[in-house]
């Protein structure tokens, strides 16, 4: 990080880490779709949870949702549903167990739905951190090159101060991952969650 930010003005930004996603028992577990990397996200995120709370800030979930359609088959775009063929009904359903947030990083201070990669896609996003008095995101979740990058680049358009948590995201595959993490240097300020975690919890002793 180039300098210290205002914890009272920052959000911890979750992306899209939701039981459908990470649950052996969700959409992607039943399907056999796990990424080892993403499901140790929640253990190394709460406590960064905890001490942006403590620190006076807010935590926001953005949830992927699927609407569900004509007859209940949820609306999917036509890329998502080639590569992952296995999404249908109830998957990923507003206000469903497969849409929460994972247990882990509950409760969150706000959640978002998402209907695209970037969580400020045509939802209230902009509009609640705006409200929050937000402008510093920390931003963590999956994937790395899909809803993370996507989110992340949107919000450098919109000027927020981004600061990528690069062991805080994980993508399907490492080189992705660093692949992505690389690309996005170029926009935002990147650090690891231990960094953030340590001074956060000292600025909440001040």
């Amino acid at each position: 990080m180039k300098e210290a930010f205002d914890p009272n003005r920052t959000a911890l930004l979750l992306v899209d880490l939701q039981n459908d996603f990470l649950h052996p028992e969700g959409a992607y577990g039943r399907a056999g779709v796990r990424s080892e990397a993403a499901t140790a996200l929640p253990a190394r995120l709460a406590p960064l949870a905890r001490a942006v709370r403590s620190a006076g800030g807010v935590v926001v979930a953005t949830l992927f949702t699927l609407v569900p359609g004509r007859g209940g088959l949820p609306l999917v775009a036509p890329h998502l549903a080639r590569l992952r063929p296995f999404l249908g009904p109830g998957h990923f359903a507003p206000g469903s167990w497969g849409q929460r947030l994972v247990e882990e990083l509950q409760p969150a201070d706000f959640e978002v739905e998402k209907v695209a990669y970037s969580a400020f896609y045509m939802s209230r996003l902009d509009w609640v951190l705006e409200k929050a008095g937000i402008d510093v995101l920390l931003i963590g979740g999956i994937v790395t090159n899909g809803g993370v990058a996507s989110t992340l680049r949107d919000a450098h358009v919109r000027e927020y101060r981004t600061i990528l948590l690069e062991d805080g995201c994980a993508a399907f595959s490492e080189g992705a991952h660093e692949a992505t993490l690389a690309s996005l240097r170029t926009v935002s300020e990147t650090a690891r969650c231990s960094e953030i975690l340590a001074l956060l919890e000292r600025a909440a002793a001040r």
